[in-house]
């Protein structure tokens, strides 16, 4: 098996996954064939990947001679890879089959299934402890034993453990350490069906994060597109789906925000071909079985298009909007979204820093994203002055059009509001020792030096600020603020803010009528100290120090103004990237960074194979990395180096520290140059 990951958001991964029928792209959705009862030739509507049951055609003899015979894609007319299960559905309808592991498994291998399943126990939610332990147990058993049958056949093995997440932790993990392609998150069914999107969290990333990040994850049996996204942001990357065929049957029609019974329908739901072609009256009035197939037909279309709409949305790096959306179509998906708050730090380290879409804030359940908590994070890099000025939001970029909010601030002051306030003096203070910060949600305080860093110029947030969003801006601001001498606010601010005047030292000059002499803030910074608050902010504390110590000529763009280019002398040091504000090292910077950081800090340590290659500038593989620093997230800037840490090259992260040292497949470094 061959899986490689191209794009990343959240815990999402946009792959492909090569098979011996093809190469498919991930995530994927199998819908479900029935091995003798096929309706629709699901390939016209866009499937890639099927999954189909190996028991039911090992127990029809008709369907079991022309499987061994011809080989399973023949038998249900499927060119592409097909995935087939090993009959754990029907033991948990009925409680025993009369087939073993073994037996099962060589049987997918002899009708040339692509990807087979060991016969797992799928032990259904909230049962006692002592059940779902041993449960798990047969189930690991017979993982093991299925390896030990099979020669060349791809191997499914199931994560079970109930609704206990330390036995899908414990399950995932001993998985992990076997030979295995694949692993499917079994006996979910039941909480999709209750509704029961908390738990359903909960089990998924207690086995997440106990998989391997190189091998694929499937939740078994979700077949509702409204969960797609939400899924696929834990880290999920296959569905099966018999939904399509069910609802139909029952006269349903999936769609993203839910399902429609056709009874109800007044106009057709979406523009897909079967509602373009037929309306409600229509369908109704057809024989059953007509209709079942044009409903099943619908069913397709949605359920594929929202897959191919997660797969762009991660590519463009937007997925966490598509989650919040969809998370809202059922309050009880809403109530996981929420929960999602206590898996902030682990998604984050998957999540990378930079992506090509803004952040929209779509209510408080954006406040619990990873770009928020890293930004927090993020700015205890940042040095500390002994004075710190706090000033409402203004139109972004905050440092462009923060002069007008100020003037707004003293043209709009009378002196019967504020007799009793003391109110700041600008002209006194200057960029070497007053910290100016802009007030704003979802990101709390932006530091002017840094605020065109994505994503703190590129994100959008509604005028009016809800109450969780007051709370969590009250609350990361009183801790922000501790520790400096002074704080000047303005009372306009301090409303916004919300918090109460006597919680500040409000320090400055009393104010006189018309005897403020109002300063430009932007003259109070200075591009050095811009360029190294970004160098502390994106690689660490005492970067932009070591980066830019010394003589250093600041190139800026004659169309916009801003900074394009670092360089001491012709040593080009770094480049400021126009559309996120991050530094792109250059050689010069490359080695100053490298001299700066102690091993291992932001190293990618290749073997002694890769080393001529990435000395020629190619990009580093998988396989080739041998260590790096576990803090390396997707789309960064990283150094490449030997084991006895000699600087190659250096480039942007593809992957993050686990998954680099995860894959032995596809590309983890784009190199920007070597020659070193």
């Amino acid at each position: 098996m061959t899986f490689e990951i191209k794009y990343k958001d959240a815990r999402g991964r946009a792959g492909v996954l090569k098979t011996p029928h093809g190469t498919l792209k991930t995530p994927a959705l199998m819908p479900v064939i029935h091995p003798g009862k096929q309706t629709l030739d699901v390939s016209k509507y866009g499937a890639e990947m099927v999954i189909t049951n190996a028991y039911l055609i090992y127990k029809n003899m008709d369907l079991r001679v022309k499987a061994l015979k011809d080989g399973v894609h023949e038998l249900i007319n499927f060119s592409g890879p097909i995935m087939t299960d090993s009959g754990s559905f029907q033991l948990s309808l009925y409680g025993d089959i009369d087939v073993s592991n073994r037996e099962i498994v060589e049987f997918q291998e002899k009708i040339g299934t692509d990807i087979g399943t060991s016969l797992d126990i799928p032990t259904p939610p909230f049962v006692g402890r002592r059940r779902a332990e041993e449960e798990m147990e047969v189930t690991l058993s017979r993982a093991k034993e299925a390896l030990e049958v099979r020669n060349s056949l791809m191997l499914n093995s199931v994560v079970q453990g109930s609704t206990y997440p330390d036995l899908r932790a414990k399950c995932a993990q001993t998985l992990s350490e076997m030979d295995f392609d694949i692993h499917p998150i079994g006996a979910v069914v039941p909480l999709m069906e209750s509704y029961q999107y908390s738990t359903l969290l909960d089990v998924i990333m207690a086995s997440v994060e106990n998989l391997p990040d190189s091998r694929p994850r499937h939740l078994m049996g979700a077949g509702h597109p409204m969960i797609f996204s939400f899924a696929v942001a834990l880290g999920c990357d296959f569905f099966d789906s018999a939904a399509y065929i069910l609802y139909a049957q029952d006269d349903r029609l999936l769609m993203p925000d839910g399902t429609y019974k056709l009874e109800n329908l007044v106009e057709m739901p979406c523009s897909c071909p079967i509602c373009n072609s037929y309306s409600p009256e229509e369908l109704r009035i057809m024989k059953k079985a007509e209709r079942t197939k044009l409903l099943a037909q619908h069913n397709l279309h949605i359920s594929l298009a929202e897959i191919r709409q997660i797969r762009q949305s991660i590519a463009d790096g937007s997925l966490w909007e598509l989650v919040e959306k969809r998370c809202r179509n059922h309050p009880y998906l809403l109530d996981a979204l929420r929960k999602m708050k206590k898996y902030t730090s682990e998604l984050e380290r998957y999540d990378p820093p930079y992506k090509k879409t803004a952040f929209f804030y779509s209510g408080p359940e954006s406040l619990n994203r990873p770009e928020v908590h890293r930004h927090l994070e993020r700015l205890n890099r940042l040095p500390r002055k002994k004075r710190l000025l706090l000033l409402p939001p203004t139109e972004k970029p905050y440092s462009k059009h923060v002069d007008q909010g100020v003037m707004n601030f003293y043209s709009n002051m009378k002196i019967s509001d504020y007799s009793n306030t003391k109110i700041p003096d600008l002209a006194k203070f200057s960029g070497e020792n007053l910290q100016i910060v802009v007030v704003d949600i979802p990101f709390v305080v932006i530091p002017l030096e840094i605020d065109e860093v994505y994503p703190l110029a590129q994100n959008e947030a509604p005028q009016t600020m809800d109450q969780d969003a007051r709370k969590f801006l009250r609350d990361h601001l009183e801790r922000f603020v501790e520790g400096y001498q002074e704080i000047l606010v303005s009372a306009e601010a301090l409303e916004i803010f919300n918090i109460p005047l006597e919680n500040l030292d409000i320090t400055g000059n009393p104010f006189h009528e018309n005897e403020i002499k109002i300063p430009s803030i932007n003259s109070l910074l200075n591009d050095e100290i811009k360029i190294r608050y970004i160098a502390d902010y994106q690689f660490g504390s005492g970067s932009g120090k070591a980066l830019f110590d010394g003589e250093t000529n600041i190139i800026k763009s004659k169309k916009t103004g801003k900074i394009r280019y670092i360089y001491d002398g012709d040593d080009l040091i770094a480049t400021l990237r126009a559309r996120d504000g991050v530094l792109v090292l250059g050689m010069e910077g490359a080695r100053r960074l490298h001299s700066h950081l102690p091993y291992p800090i932001n190293r990618v340590v290749v073997n002694e194979d890769a080393e001529p290659f990435a000395r020629e500038g190619k990009s580093i593989f998988a396989k080739f990395i041998i260590d790096c620093d576990m803090n390396i997230r997707a789309s960064e800037e990283v150094l490449v180096v030997n084991q006895d840490d000699e600087l190659l090259a250096f480039g942007k992260s593809i992957l993050n520290a686990e998954e680099f040292t995860s894959f032995n497949t596809g590309q983890a470094v784009k190199t920007r140059k070597g020659g070193f």
